[in-house]
């Protein structure tokens, strides 16, 4: 066979498309025939493939979506996977082209793009070995720079890429490392140069996705703090003396790791959910860095007001904004304190949606370790402020309908002095301003804030009270039964959003930011201390230093703060 000019094969290519048109088949049909095949391709069929979509490129204007649906579908089912550098270029040519030459093209082009954000699954195998890796990068580079390039002759080629991006998220179910790699492409969209067009709607998908995996996570039981049961203040301490079971490690992994933290053990869910907070939690890194993490947050509040925050059964997805947090406590995190206020004081949102505030709010201030005193503070204040205001416009007893955002914010308020008391009461300035908060005055009010909130955390705020001396009652002021009557979906018995995070391999980003219960020193614990001295008791002192030093180790506490939901100690794989 004689060697056939560029030349020669494009007025080749356009004769073939123009007969297909009149009728006459048989030349357009040895077109598909070339472009479908792609099964161990030689020299000579590689070159002459790259050849015909070169050719193509140069002819897209004798395309017609009607009489040449074949060649369009044999072209937008080309993966760029299967093939060498030479045919992808050629074809990455062809797609940006063909996209730009008319607008009914412009969604087969981006949809064929994003279907090559994800590897056939003879690749899924590979993809973390380094040939696998050459090839995802060399794929994947092509795949973004050509939606940039359709962009760039398209001006509503972005608003059409946020739709087939959303409409291609692999489901729930889906193998990992499809989501994951679908995933890196809407971070690396974010972040790149159509970032400017599509970035938010990524960062509002990515949520969505972490969202409908959480909830997809089944535990064993919700533990309701009544006297027929250990409540839920034992549950945390629990988890942080529990010792590892060796068959629910990695092998490869110290066993360190997981000493001292309970985690989710076999459920391809939570793996998944995990492995994508991990990357989540990178990729926000990588945005605090490059200096994009305040434009990213703003993004990222939104999308948790919409995706998150009502969201009942939600346990780690809201760590995505406690660690954008903790990246930016001055900035990010101060805009987010700022929303949950102003969600909490509105008059417009529901009750539900103020309770869940204050009680992410609440979480927030006690868990983080990166936010100062004076700050935590100044925000208690805020609340102390709106329950004093709240109680003084108010006369009378209990109402299961209408004070449930009040009940709310008055365990918000004793939360976070469980978490917090002594570090406030140590520092002579907010000493005298905790002891000028009318505390006794909420907590003593006719509306009984003691007997509706949750039992545990009213026992261990009254013993700290009692110990600070701000004020005294009685131990029989509270119930076991009341606090369930009260929050609708959101009770006040079972709802605190930062609980202590369980996902092992994303830990790594939270822990360091994070203040558990046995951390904390209480304003009783010098009583406690006295007693070991005495003897009467063995002191347990944890060896790892500073951080310990500061708050205290309490794993022989008799009060214990509360731990939300007890995870399956096995999950079953979903």
């Amino acid at each position: 066979m004689r060697d056939v000019s560029y030349y020669e094969l494009s007025h080749h290519v356009r004769q073939a498309l123009i007969s297909a048109t009149l009728g006459d088949t048989i030349e357009y049909d040895q077109l598909v025939g070339i472009i479908h095949h792609n099964v161990r391709l030689d020299p000579e069929e590689v070159a002459m493939l790259v050849t015909v979509l070169r050719a193509l490129s140069g002819a897209v204007s004798c395309i017609d979506i009607l009489h040449h649906r074949s060649l369009l579908s044999s072209i937008c089912g080309m993966r760029l996977w299967n093939y060498g550098p030479d045919v992808m270029d050629a074809l990455v040519e062809l797609v940006v082209t063909l996209a730009g030459s008319n607008g009914k093209y412009v969604d087969l082009c981006l949809d064929m793009l994003v279907s090559n954000f994800i590897p056939p699954h003879n690749f899924l195998e590979i993809l973390k070995q380094p040939r696998g890796l050459a090839k995802k990068d060399q794929v994947l580079m092509r795949v973004h720079s050509a939606l940039k390039g359709i962009a760039d002759v398209v001006p509503l080629a972005p608003s059409r890429l946020e739709q087939i991006v959303r409409e291609r998220v692999p489901r729930v179910y889906d193998k990992e490392a499809q989501t994951v790699v679908y995933v890196e492409n809407m971070l690396m969209l974010e972040s790149g140069d159509m970032g400017e067009f599509v970035g938010n709607s990524m960062i509002f998908e990515l949520m969505n996705r972490l969202r409908d995996l959480d909830v997809e996570i089944v535990w064993d039981e919700v533990l309701y703090d009544d006297p027929n049961s250990k409540g839920v203040f034992v549950m945390e301490l629990e988890d942080l003396a529990r010792p590892v079971d060796e068959t629910e490690m990695d092998m490869d992994e110290p066993q360190k790791e997981y000493s001292g933290q309970k985690v989710l053990w076999g459920n391809v869910v939570a793996q998944k959910l995990d492995t994508l907070m991990d990357l989540t939690f990178d990729h926000l890194q990588f945005c605090f860095k490059s200096g994009r993490l305040l434009e990213v947050f703003e993004a990222l509040l939104q999308s948790f007001q919409s995706t998150v925050l009502d969201t009942d059964k939600s346990k780690f997805a809201q760590f995505v904004m406690f660690f954008a947090c903790s990246l930016d406590p001055e900035d990010c995190g101060t805009q987010f304190v700022s929303r949950l206020l102003e969600i909490f004081g509105s008059t417009v949102c529901s009750q539900d949606r103020r309770m869940s505030a204050v009680f992410y709010l609440a979480s927030y201030l006690s868990r983080a370790k990166f936010l100062s005193t004076s700050y935590v503070t100044i925000i208690l204040q805020s609340l102390v402020d709106w329950c004093y205001k709240y109680g003084k416009n108010q006369s009378g007893q209990i109402s299961q309908t209408h004070h449930r955002v009040y009940y709310a914010g008055c365990q918000a308020v004793m939360y976070v002095l469980c978490f917090r008391m002594r570090s406030i009461l140590a520092t002579p300035e907010l000493k005298t301003q905790l002891l000028n908060m009318p505390l006794e005055e909420i907590f003593k009010h006719g509306l009984n804030p003691l007997e509706v909130c949750l039992p545990s955390i009213v026992e261990e705020f009254l013993c700290q009270a009692k110990a600070a001396q701000l004020f005294t009652v009685s131990n029989d002021v509270f119930g076991s039964e009341m606090s369930r009557a009260f929050g609708g979906f959101r009770r006040l018995d079972v709802f605190f959003p930062f609980d202590p995070y369980l996902l092992k391999k994303s830990d790594r980003f939270i822990r360091p930011n994070f203040i558990y219960w046995s951390m904390v020193r209480t304003t009783y614990d010098d009583e406690d201390g006295d007693e070991d001295e005495d003897g009467d008791e063995d002191e347990d002192e944890d060896e790892d230093g500073d951080e310990d030093e500061k708050f205290g180790n309490k794993t022989d506490r008799k009060m214990q703060m509360p731990s939300r939901i007890r995870p399956f100690t096995s999950p079953e794989s979903l």
